[in-house]
């Protein structure tokens, strides 16, 4: 006689068979296009493993050119990618991209202070970065396709399908996940079956740069709890040091520069940001997102460096620009962040404002000390050759100009207040005569 927990063993594995077998059917009843030789943005992750099977298995590549795009996702998770690559019989072309993903996007979005709804534009550049060196290496190996494993619910999508088109417009381009409408689950189950199982930390898994790491994005629901153990920098709070860190960061022409004195290169301030920011709590962001289909999503990002320079950034554009400058650069931050989040970093318009945005950071530069505490950055003094803050004039304690001169002034600038007054009166009469 069976047992209970055997009786529960044996109606989870049929579940589970019936899961796989809607899998597998679901892959089998859906014609797709076929390809002689593929190119395929390769992670490593459970979406792209999967695609590098079912491009041999349903899309009868010929060939297949696994392409790993590095752009700062270190040099683990490269060893991994490349390990689990070796199971599936492929050798993946790693290209690294981390120079151009630091001195030509991310300085971008530092500038622009990228900001999407509270989100640091990170992963939305990463996928456009990855797609077009992907395009230009499959058009240079003469592949006839193009593959990637974006799901129909995300964003990713339409980003690497945006730059895809522009770089090798003529190419078919090939979504498995998507063409066979397969769930998370679904996906899992069938690279068990296929002989190479890809464990998660937590489901949905993470994409990782040196900018911005997104955690299980579209996997989190409002139950969810997120254990101490899916951190990679991040101390939370209330386990951060008793005494805060003290930094030192000195900016040139709107990019941080140097670190507690020393002059290092953008990549090196950002990793190393990443871990004092981190251990003291800075990082951790929770929000709703609204993604390019208008579907919102609970996401979870942990993006300790970027939380520092995007506020310091910030501040020190209010010390050195004009109010004008500031009100329109602000419509712009808006404008650069929507594009590219909707994936339109090649865009004209895009090239526009960032030429604009190069203008004003002519004059961002200073000297900043700040505290980090428990996940609290606290500005404790700032200073810039190139401001427009002059206490000399603007304080209360000054002498500095006769403040009866105002007085005209102030009438001027009033008079449309008069003017209004006075329509409204005789407004009024007239209703009142009618």
């Amino acid at each position: 006689m069976a047992t209970s927990s055997q009786t529960g063993m044996t109606q989870t594995m049929t579940i589970v068979d019936s899961a796989l077998n809607l899998a597998l059917q679901k892959i089998a009843e859906v014609d797709v296009p076929q390809g002689k030789h593929i190119a395929l943005a390769y992670s490593g992750g459970l979406d792209s493993t999967l695609c590098v099977k079912l491009s041999r298995l349903k899309y009868h590549a010929r060939k297949l050119t696994a392409i790993t795009v590095d752009v700062g996702q270190g040099e683990a998770e490269i060893q991994q990618s490349t390990e689990r690559a070796a199971k599936l019989g492929i050798s993946p072309l790693v290209i690294d991209a981390k120079q151009e993903f630091t001195e030509q996007w991310l300085s971008k979005a530092i500038q622009a202070n990228s900001d999407y709804n509270g989100y640091p534009v990170s992963t939305s550049m990463t996928r456009q970065l990855i797609a077009a060196r992907v395009a230009k290496k499959a058009l240079e190996l003469g592949c006839d396709a193009l593959m990637e494993g974006s799901t129909g619910k995300g964003n990713d999508q339409y980003r690497m399908h945006n730059v895809f088109s522009l770089f090798a417009p003529a190419m078919p381009i090939f979504v498995p996940v998507r063409d066979f409408d397969l769930t998370r689950g679904e996906e899992q189950l069938l690279m068990e079956y296929y002989g190479v199982a890809v464990e998660e930390v937590i489901a949905g898994g993470d994409d990782k740069t040196m900018w911005c790491r997104s955690i299980a994005s579209g996997g989190i629901d409002l139950a969810t709890e997120l254990p101490d153990s899916i951190w990679m920098w991040l101390t939370p709070p209330a386990k951060a040091p008793d005494k805060p860190a003290t930094l030192n960061l000195s900016w040139q022409n709107g990019l941080p520069v140097a670190l507690n004195g020393m002059a290092l290169p953008l990549d090196q301030i950002i990793e190393q940001l990443n871990i004092i920011g981190g251990s003291n709590g800075i990082g951790k962001i929770d929000l709703f997102e609204d993604g390019i289909m208008g579907m919102k999503s609970r996401e979870i990002y942990e993006a300790p460096a970027a939380t520092i320079l995007l506020r310091l950034h910030r501040d020190l554009e209010q010390f050195c620009l004009t109010k004008e400058e500031i009100q329109v650069k602000r419509q712009l931050d808006v404008q650069w962040a929507s594009l590219v989040y909707h994936g339109e970093w090649f865009h004209p318009l895009k090239d526009a404002i960032d030429a604009f945005i190069a203008t004003t950071q002519k004059v961002v530069s200073g000297q900043y000390t700040i505290e980090l505490y428990k996940g609290n950055i606290d500005i404790r003094s700032r200073s810039s050759a190139s401001g427009l803050f002059f206490p000399d004039i603007r304080s209360i304690k000054s002498a500095s100009f006769n403040q009866k001169e105002c007085a005209p002034a102030a009438h001027i600038r009033g008079l449309p207040f008069e003017l209004i007054a006075r329509r409204n009166t005789l407004a009024s009469t007239a209703f009142k005569g009618e």
